[in-house]
């Protein structure tokens, strides 16, 4: 099948290429992201493939529907930018990779704990420059600490299984309980998890009722000094009021690989430019805090697993068949 691949980078090429060629379809690549400005270039392509930060409100359904298109891979698991329902009323259908690599996901969230509370990084820069003092990077034994684990899904489960093997003590939230994880930790209200976890580490979709699940209030209810790390979605934080419980001090250590303004700074090289959201960049100010560009995924499994999957979804449409990943709007 045709399909017009955006947000292009040289990684997708490498992996996707391959496995289009394996399974007879066509791939046009693009390097922009898809937007209002972007999407005639969709023009009669039957099918798109679109990223986590590629918006699908329905002005641009609107659009790529006028133009052809019927049918939506999105190479990523979530799909909260979609709008479901603008795509149901134009015959739009819409599928996902689910689970690319949920070890991916839960090894970088513990690798930022590690790295927070340890400094690595730190310590990395000071040998480089001749300084083996090690003043300024004590940490703490993981080894006995509470952590929240929010979300038990495939990638909070293996998350809670990681940290159980250091010895941590494991709490559990979801709204759905995953019975795999009882032997992990044990369930609480959330309430109870921010008030007694010291790591807290997040792992749900966003959907409205998770927007800002991380806000004043919450924070406010945390223990005074403790780590947050969301490796999910941005917008589960309320970064204004992560903001003011870093410099109250509060919140102790903070960790993304996501943030909520994230669509224009990440995935993209701005070394040469002067990044205009104030909020990121006072973020970067804070020496506690621990940012990377979403590259929690990104590993060689993921991104194979990612273009096997979307070609799979590209071969069940295209022959008529059942679309195993595909995302329906909810019923009413």
């Amino acid at each position: 099948m045709r399909t017009a691949v955006f947000s292009t980078k040289p990684y997708d090429r490498e992996f996707l290429q391959p496995a289009a060629k394996a399974t007879g379809h066509e791939l046009i690549f693009l390097e922009p992201r898809l937007t209002p400005q972007t999407v005639v270039l969709a023009q009669g392509f039957p099918a798109i493939c679109s990223f986590v930060n590629d918006p699908l409100p329905p002005a641009i359904l609107q659009t790529l529907a006028d133009g052809g298109t019927r049918f939506v891979v999105l190479r990523c698991a979530g799909f909260n930018q979609v709008d479901l329902e603008a795509c149901r009323k134009l015959g739009v259908r819409v599928a996902r990779v689910p689970a690319y690599s949920p070890y991916a996901v839960a090894e970088h969230a513990v690798g930022m704990m590690l790295t927070l509370n340890r400094k690595f990084h730190k310590a990395f820069n000071r040998v480089r420059e001749g300084n083996f003092a090690i003043d300024g990077l004590l940490g703490f034994d993981m080894h006995g600490k509470t952590v929240g684990v929010v979300g038990t899904g495939k990638i909070g489960a293996i998350a809670a299984g990681i940290l159980k093997g250091f010895g941590c003590e494991i709490l559990l939230y979801d709204v759905i309980e995953n019975e795999a994880c009882r032997a992990l930790g044990r369930y609480v209200a959330l309430n109870e998890l921010f008030a007694a976890s010291e790591i807290i580490t997040l792992h749900c979709p966003l959907t409205p009722e998770t927007q800002h699940l991380i806000d004043k209030a919450a924070i406010e209810r945390m223990k005074r000094g403790v780590m947050l790390i969301n490796t999910s979605r941005g917008a589960l934080v309320d970064t204004q009021a992560v903001l003011a419980s870093l410099k109250s001090g509060q919140l102790g250590y903070l960790g993304l690989d996501v943030y909520e303004e994230e669509a224009d700074l990440f995935f993209e090289d701005h070394s040469s430019h002067v990044i205009q959201d104030d909020t990121f960049m006072r973020l970067l100010t804070f020496p506690n805090v621990l940012i990377t560009s979403h590259q929690a995924f990104f590993t060689r499994t993921a991104l194979e697993e990612i273009a096997r999957v979307t070609m799979a979804n590209l071969t069940a449409f295209e022959r008529g068949e059942r679309v195993a990943n595909e995302v329906l709007p909810p019923s009413k």
